[in-house]
């Protein structure tokens, strides 16, 4: 067995001032939704350099919209376009799909970054910038585990197929597009920002609008009406009994340091419209979380007939029952088994290049790998370098060793994965 460990190692030192520039650039290339153009250029790029066979498309929203599991506040994608980079391996190997999103979210105020948000600024050997974490870096670390076997001339047996794809973080339009172009593999590797954590398994989630009916009447007199304010305060009570419900019989060990493994979130609550009536109508708009081996349509049905109990809280709603719709965003949920080779095959090479034993957990958010294992037929993995808690966040960073220690261990799963068929530098 050839020592593939301290070659791409010193591959790895060898070639960081590169690897630091191409995060770099792709940083400085804002690639909000509707904007992802010039960042998927610089990755096409760089996949064409590697000697890949490069597809550059422009998901179809005629036909994803035909699909159960589409989502997206949009349907067309001009100037969006995915970009996937195949490296066809010599016969007889496993195939592995390497998936990364180049979408990121808004900046937001800027009085609240330190640096532009789109500097890449680089300090104590972190980068900071708008999606260097979630999840440019991620993306790096996949793109330099790939091209250090190229020109190390490690030929792999089974394909790697490289996706940079759009829209993830509005619902997963660019990965089911790939998938409904035909691109399948034996498994899946997703490196979201998990801090070098192992996700065997995600969470899903749903957007849902509760509509709570009250009846109007003067503020003066209001006790002759009914406030949907108040009564939609009983409504997210029975929904916060609804979640400890759900997440009592949540005993999977990968949860263990997750205080509400799913989470039933209401984050808008509307009312009223003037201040001396009472209100006759309120609106509610949450997420419900998902768990990894639970059917999306199960949850749906626990929470109808959850609200429907509501009547033995309060007559009110015996004749009043609030109405529920499901709208907007959903993430499928996603679950590898543990003892799956790919896992297997992460955990030695985490071992081998870090000499400890990672951290497995289960996703305490949605990634793409639900669409990946459900719809795609691929199993998938979430593990990658970037900070957990300053995804999304003003002055998101990403410490650069960590992009480079998961290039390596990537790199190596690769080789173990697909099978190596030869080495020798080009």
């Amino acid at each position: 067995m050839k020592d593939y460990k301290a070659l791409i190692h010193q591959w790895m030192e060898d070639h960081r001032e590169e690897g630091i520039r191409l995060l770099q650039r792709m940083v400085q290339a804002p690639s909000t939704q509707g904007n992802e153009a010039a960042a998927q250029a610089i990755v096409a790029e760089k996949l064409s350099e590697m000697g890949l066979e490069v597809e550059i498309w422009e998901p179809d929203g005629q036909e994803l919209q035909k699909h159960p599991y589409f989502y997206s506040p949009r349907t067309e994608f001009k100037g969006s376009p995915n970009v996937v980079g195949v490296w066809k391996g010599t016969g007889g190997g496993r195939s592995i799909i390497l998936n990364g999103h180049i979408d990121v979210v808004p900046e937001g105020d800027h009085e609240q970054w330190d640096h532009p948000p789109y500097s890449g600024k680089i300090i104590d050997g972190k980068m900071y910038g708008r999606g260097v974490t979630d999840m440019k870096g991620g993306n790096v670390s996949l793109l330099l585990a790939i091209e250090s076997l190229v020109q190390l001339g490690i030929k792999l047996k089974g394909d790697v197929i490289f996706q940079s794809v759009v829209e993830e973080e509005s619902g997963g339009a660019g990965t089911l597009a790939a998938v409904l172009k035909g691109y399948k593999a034996d498994a899946a590797l997703i490196p979201e920002p998990t801090h070098m954590r192992i996700f065997p398994k995600q969470q899903g989630s749903m957007w849902f609008r509760i509509w709570v009916k009250g009846r109007s009447a003067h503020g003066g007199t209001r006790y002759e009406g009914v406030s949907a304010i108040e009564k939609g305060m009983k409504v997210v009570e029975h929904i916060r009994a609804l979640e400890e419900e759900r997440n009592r019989r949540i005993t999977d060990p990968l949860y263990k340091n997750t205080p509400i493994p799913i989470p039933i979130n209401i984050g808008v609550m509307e009312g009223g419209n003037w201040p001396s009536s009472v209100p006759d109508l309120v609106k509610l708009e949450g997420r419900m979380g998902v768990a990894p081996e639970e059917k999306m349509e199960d949850a749906k049905r626990e929470m109808e007939e959850w609200l429907k109990m509501l009547g033995r809280l309060d007559p009110w709603f015996e004749e009043h029952p609030p109405v529920l719709e499901w709208f907007g965003a959903r993430w499928v949920p996603g679950s590898i088994d543990l003892e799956h080779e790919l896992m297997n095959t992460l955990v030695n090479q985490y071992r081998s290049v870090l000499g400890q034993e990672p951290v497995i957990e289960a996703s305490p958010w949605g990634t793409d790998g639900g669409l990946l294992t459900q719809v795609g037929e691929t199993p998938s993995i979430v593990f990658g370098p970037g900070v957990t808690e300053m995804a999304h966040y003003p002055n998101e960073y990403i410490e650069l060793d960590k992009v480079f220690e998961a290039a390596e261990i990537i790199a190596l799963t690769l080789i173990h994965w697909c099978g190596a068929e030869s080495v020798g530098r080009n």
